[in-house]
């Protein structure tokens, strides 16, 4: 046979062999398959609308949150370090495409050297300029599973970021309204001290006129100051949320502009959407799909590493005994080699790499159901923290308006003389306690819906 096309089949045969076993070493990654169904206890029709698909200025429509909130994404150090972990990943991604292309390098050398007698002619001095180069040809896949995993690694970054971002538009929210409620606590607690010094006034009337004791009028006394003694305490709660506000937005603790809770506007539809909208609208649940696939490649390289890498060098330059001579045509040298390398005993390096990477993928599946698992068990809750918040509000109002009566109606007895200051102070307790558990009524209310959106994946659109 002639050699020339002896040596054509035997290229053709080989690079057949290593094709269909390039095929076989690297496989194509599927999605961990998840349960979606069912995943949002007690909705029945869900909608392919959502919350999650509205940003977070039109979700929230107090001016003056969305300020906070456009501060926080702007400044807040935990988001920046996202970035930052984006800008890692990027750089490992141009790393990973900067391997398919050969590695060059310039040497440039002198050399002095001493003749004997023995070696008369030869020159004392050499210079010499070269280069060299090596290019590692992807044979089983391995720089190509490399990229995708470091593909996989930014996209995972880029998934953390806009799961931190959720998360500070959320915190910063559940703030502001703890915030707002802790204005209105303070409001109720002011306005019923000064009535408590009312009543204070009013039994010391009715005891110079004999219709009261003193035991009334030191009553009305300690009410009045159970009721003052809480005042610095919301005072601190107010000071220590808006330092915690400060620091969500990135400055230094301060006081924070807002509105009152009574005017914040609940006029969004709560539509869920479909629970399998969770894998492609929640960071984190992406965040998890994306690790899988970071993995799933480390296998695809680990197994590469089994098999002989072929890798081809080239060297030349320019030698010669003065430097003016260098770049002369007979000074120029050069070389080109091909070698074909076979792993065959690493002390186990290679076996335990792909181990670890199997381990490391069958971890990273689990932890992408028990996310996607833990996503339906956060909308649900929110989902009936809202309607356990609407029932409440609407008896609440209606033990407000009966307990207000019984304070007004118990007041004129206590001043005809049909009743003591003990029925008063029993109907004031208890109307105190309704007004501050109505405004805790409203803050899980607004909070419920705070989580909902998160919990869906609302918040970094």
């Amino acid at each position: 046979m002639n050699l020339k096309y002896f040596i054509k089949f035997v290229a053709t045969v080989a690079a057949t062999i290593i094709l269909q076993t390039s095929c076989n070493i690297r496989q194509s990654f599927v999605k961990p398959t998840v349960k979606t169904d069912s995943l949002f206890r007690d909705v029945n029709n869900p909608d392919t609308a959502g919350m999650a698909n509205i940003s977070w200025t039109q979700m929230f429509k107090d001016k003056k949150l969305q300020a906070l909130i456009r501060e926080g994404i702007n400044n807040n150090y935990d988001l920046k370090i996202a970035v930052s972990r984006i800008r890692q990943a990027e750089a490992n991604l141009r790393q990973s495409k900067a391997a398919f292309l050969p590695s060059l390098s310039v040497e440039p050398q002198f050399t002095k050297q001493k003749v004997t007698p023995f070696e008369v002619g030869l020159p004392s001095n050499i210079f010499e300029l070269s280069g060299s180069a090596s290019w590692e040809i992807d044979l089983w896949g391995k720089l190509s599973s490399a990229k995708k995993a470091a593909l996989a690694s930014l996209l995972q970054s880029d998934a953390y970021r806009r799961a931190v971002q959720t998360q500070i538009v959320a915190n910063i929210a559940t703030d502001y309204f703890n915030l707002l409620a802790y204005d209105k606590e303070l409001t109720i607690t002011l306005q019923t001290a000064e009535s408590y010094k009312n009543d204070v006034e009013t039994n010391k009337a009715l005891k110079q006129a004999n219709r009261v004791n003193e035991a009334s009028v030191a009553q009305s006394e300690a009410n009045r100051y159970a009721a003052e003694v809480t005042i610095p305490d919301l005072r601190n709660n107010i000071r220590q949320m808006e330092n915690a506000i400060s620091v969500l937005v990135g400055s230094q603790p301060g006081p924070i502009q807002r509105d009152s809770i009574d005017l914040q506007q609940v006029d969004t539809l709560l539509q869920t959407g479909l629970p399998a909208q969770l894998l492609s609208n929640r960071p984190d649940v992406r965040e998890a799909e994306f690790n899988v696939r970071y993995y799933f490649e480390e296998i695809n390289v680990a197994r590469a590493y089994f098999y002989p890498s072929l890798t081809i060098t080239a060297q030349g330059g320019w030698q010669s005994a003065t430097i003016g001579s260098l770049f002369n045509s007979a000074s120029l040298f050069g070389n080109i080699a091909g070698g074909l390398t076979q792993p065959i005993f690493n002390q186990g390096l290679n076996k335990q790499r792909l181990q670890v990477a199997k381990a490391q993928y069958e971890e990273y599946v689990l932890t992408f159901q028990q996310t996607v698992l833990g996503a339906g068990q956060e909308v649900s809750n929110a989902l009936y923290s809202y309607q356990s918040a609407q029932s409440k509000m609407v008896t609440r109002n209606q033990q407000l308006e009966a307990l207000k009566r019984s304070v007004d109606y118990t007041r004129l007895l206590l001043k005809g003389g049909y009743a003591t200051y003990i029925d008063v102070l029993t109907s004031e307790e208890g109307y105190l306690s309704a007004q501050l558990s109505s405004v805790n009524d409203r803050l899980q209310q607004l909070t419920a819906i705070v989580s909902l959106y998160q919990s869906l994946g609302g918040g970094w659109k």
